[in-house]
């Protein structure tokens, strides 16, 4: 996600080139489901009181989850848990979509080495995640961005590299990935993610607090959203 056209979000489908995507920034991040189909559950409207007594305040929205949906939702939250260099922002699923801030917060020596991964699943290496725990849910509201990677620029001379594919953004996702696909295999659910992904570096902490209330939004804005189907 970029910019905005006709007041909504475009995702960027390619990779930044000379971009090194195990490197620390934070990600704004989004996976489809396959076609966009609605495996996730479904957009539910929730009056509360105010909107009730006063017709002129509009009613919430929120997701009603499905049982993979859950899963989904579960499973996001625990990423930190396999991979703990990861921070988590604001997150949501969506009935046929997840979009979620990734930020990979290496110590400075370790993110030196990191590696690009293609944004396309692939099996380069076997990543744990059948054991992906539930967690509490985070409440719906804007982390800080650490200090650290407040304000991303990308490197000059650095380029794209193939190599290890442990701890980099391609490795988080598709470790999610293929945790709440497993889920739904061995629990009979039908269920299949789209291959590719979408990621935006997240460069300012302004850009870093537009994003992350776009997320907490985004099932108001349902059918405004660009992957309303």
């Amino acid at each position: 996600m970029s910019e905005k056209y006709k007041n909504k979000y475009r995702i960027e489908s390619a990779r930044l080139q000379n971009w090194d995507y195990g490197s620390n920034a934070a990600y704004f991040v989004t996976i489809c489901t396959n076609s966009r189909i609605h495996y996730f559950g479904n957009i539910v409207e929730t009056q509360n009181l105010a909107s009730r007594t006063h017709p002129n305040i509009p009613s919430q929205h929120q997701m009603e989850l499905s049982e993979i949906g859950k899963i989904a939702n579960q499973n996001w939250i625990s990423i930190p848990e396999y991979f703990p260099f990861v921070k988590l922002g604001n997150h949501i699923i969506m009935p046929n979509h997840v979009h979620g801030i990734i930020i990979i917060d290496k110590p400075v020596d370790e993110s030196i080495d990191a590696s690009v991964g293609e944004h396309v699943d692939k099996p380069i290496e076997t990543v744990e995640t059948q054991n992906f725990v539930s967690l509490p849910p985070i409440p719906p509201s804007i982390p800080p961005i650490p200090p650290s990677i407040s304000s991303i620029q990308p490197p000059s001379s650095s380029k794209n590299k193939f190599g290890p594919q442990s701890k980099n953004l391609a490795s988080i996702i598709r470790g999610y990935k293929s945790s709440v696909k497993k889920y739904a295999t061995i629990n009979n659910i039908d269920f299949v993610w789209q291959p590719r992904f979408h990621d935006h570096i997240i460069r300012n902490e302004n850009s870093f607090h537009t994003i992350s209330q776009y997320i907490i939004n985004n099932p108001t804005n349902w059918k405004e959203d660009q992957f309303y189907k």
